[in-house]
């Protein structure tokens, strides 16, 4: 079928679009027949990807605006009316962050499932994401949406589903919504406009989950007296973000005597007007983080997002200067202490099961085949590790860690999500237990890699959005040196100087391992990830949503 003329296409945005200063972006690209700029903003639908949806905030069917939240809940909403039990009762939970529209556009989804007899908790004011999947657990609700966008610019927001098992969506949930979406994709607005705070299908039970949040927080705590000494001290940033209240109340409940907000960072603000990108991983994102310290003569600084679902750290070196850990350095202090903990409980070591995602360092494999523990990689995104954690719980497993190399880490049984408020608590007990022994954190560290060996990791990206010139990049590689009209796959045989030993390719299955030795427990059902083994490093390459 051939594709509408942009006239149509421009017409029908502007007959369905609610809101009248996105109508006038796309009247005002016409008008000036911007042709370029609105065949990239309509042409093509945002996809309903990794985690829902995440994009610039712009008019078109292509950027994130009131008609896509709009048309997104209306088909999520008839989507979990058909596939989850009782769900008028068990209800929607949204949240959302400090981001431009964010409250706007968490009340456009209540008010869509609300119309349809469906109860919505809204979790009002500024939460950060663990506060989402947690309450769907907590309320047995039949599904979780949070307004963010995570670490991305500020020019960006997102709409990030969980189902009623309190994980990020996957197949074949994840088709089964889009297709959903797609059947509303050329409806408007309901006709008549809901006035949500006047139904009693909204609830407010925020301050008693938050107080529930903070209780499950403290479940993890191990040893509030070693915490309080006075010594330990920390500067933390949260990054323009909405993690400052969570990280201060978890500090009074770990019994942390000492905590040192970044002051030009504390309070949230969707300008994030001290760092390019609010990434706490970007080069030169933790700068004033890291001078607030070497002006209160502080030796950690730690690290959450803007919605506090991450979390990274940097200790001071004795030699001058400083170590900002990487993911997978900060997912092998978190696995080794959970281990440890583990064993001193006294439960069985086989029980005991960590998952990581495929991108992520294989060290804590090294570790359970040294400790007897079971480890399961499976594929990127927390989707996936929240799912497979679930999987082994069924199992007979106790899964209480995972995490992914993009400094998400997951702790306990009642987020199966990162959780850098969590992280930053845990973190901050580690650094309390190591300064009890004497020993810093890069010095512990170093022990673990003499333990298990040692692993690095160099990561680096590239940003693309044009699907089509991805699709080339990860066709090339498959066909590499070749002619592409010979069948079957050639891959590369190797890598920056390295002889490349091994070739996984999860989208379409091949595995140059002979017999192979991993296979992932989940499919890859959208995107492309190629992993290449050369030497004894790995280097994952990956479209992600």
């Amino acid at each position: 079928m051939s594709s509408p003329p942009l006239k149509d296409l421009v017409e029908e945005w502007i007959a369905l679009d609610p809101n009248p200063e996105t109508r006038k972006e796309i009247q005002d690209l016409w008008d000036s027949r911007n042709v370029d700029e609105l065949e990239k903003r309509l042409r093509t639908r945002i996809e309903f990807g990794t985690a829902g949806l995440r994009g610039r905030m712009e008019a078109g069917w292509s950027r994130m605006n009131d008609l896509i939240i709009l048309q997104t809940s209306q088909g999520l909403s008839d989507y979990v009316l058909e596939h989850v039990k009782d769900a008028h009762n068990r209800g929607l939970v949204v949240g959302y962050d400090h981001r431009h529209h964010s409250e706007h556009w968490a009340q456009l989804t209540a008010g869509i499932f609300i119309s349809k007899g469906i109860k919505v908790y809204l979790l009002r004011g500024f939460n950060h994401t663990p506060m989402v999947p947690f309450s769907v657990k907590q309320l047995g609700a039949a599904c979780g949406v949070m307004i963010t966008a995570s670490h991305n610019p500020k020019q960006d927001n997102g709409y990030k589903v969980y189902w009623e098992n309190a994980v990020q969506i996957i197949g074949p949930h994840d088709d089964g919504i889009s297709k959903a979406i797609t059947s509303h994709s050329h409806q408007g607005a309901p006709a008549s406009q809901l006035d949500i705070f006047q139904s009693n299908l909204l609830v407010d039970m925020t301050k008693q989950l938050q107080t529930e949040y903070f209780e499950y927080l403290g479940s993890l705590l191990t040893n509030r007296e070693l915490n309080s000494d006075s010594g330990n001290k920390f500067v933390n940033t949260s990054m323009h973000g909405v993690g400052d209240y969570f990280v201060k109340e978890g500090f009074s409940i770990f019994g942390f005597p000492s905590y040192t907000p970044v002051i030009e960072q504390q309070q949230p603000d969707p300008e994030f007007p001290t760092v390019k990108f609010p990434n706490p991983e970007e080069k030169g994102a933790l700068d004033l983080a890291l001078a607030t310290a070497e002006r209160e003569g502080i030796n950690y600084v730690l690290a959450q997002d803007p919605d506090a679902d991450r979390f990274t750290a940097a200790e001071r070196r004795a030699t001058g200067g400083w170590t900002l850990f990487t993911g997978d350095q900060l997912g092998s202090l978190f696995a080794s202490r959970v281990f440890e903990t583990y064993k001193a409980s006294g439960k069985p070591i086989e029980k005991l099961a960590m998952v990581a995602s495929t991108v992520s360092s294989k060290m804590i494999q090294s570790m359970a085949d040294v400790e007897g523990f079971k480890f399961e990689e499976c594929l990127t995104g927390f989707k996936f590790i929240g799912n497979t954690a679930l999987r082994l719980v069924d199992q007979g497993f106790d899964v209480p860690f995972g995490y992914e190399e993009a400094i998400g880490y997951m702790f306990g049984s009642q987020v199966r999500d990162k959780d850098g408020v969590a992280a930053t608590m845990l973190f901050g007990e580690l650094i309390a237990a190591l300064r009890r022994q004497g020993e810093t954190v890069e010095g512990h560290l170093e022990k673990l890699y003499k333990r298990y060996g040692y692993f690095q990791t160099s990561n680096s990206y590239f940003t693309c959005t044009d699907p089509k010139i991805t699709d080339k990049i990860f066709a090339r590689l498959r066909k590499y040196n070749v002619n592409p009209s010979l069948s079957g796959a050639v891959y590369p045989k190797t890598l920056a100087g390295l002889d490349i030993n091994r070739v996984i390719d999860l989208t379409t299955g091949y595995d140059s391992g002979n017999p192979p030795t991993y296979k992932p427990s989940l499919p890859l059902s959208s995107g492309h990830m190629i992993q290449i083994r050369a030497g004894n490093q790995d280097t994952s390459l990956d479209k992600r949503d």
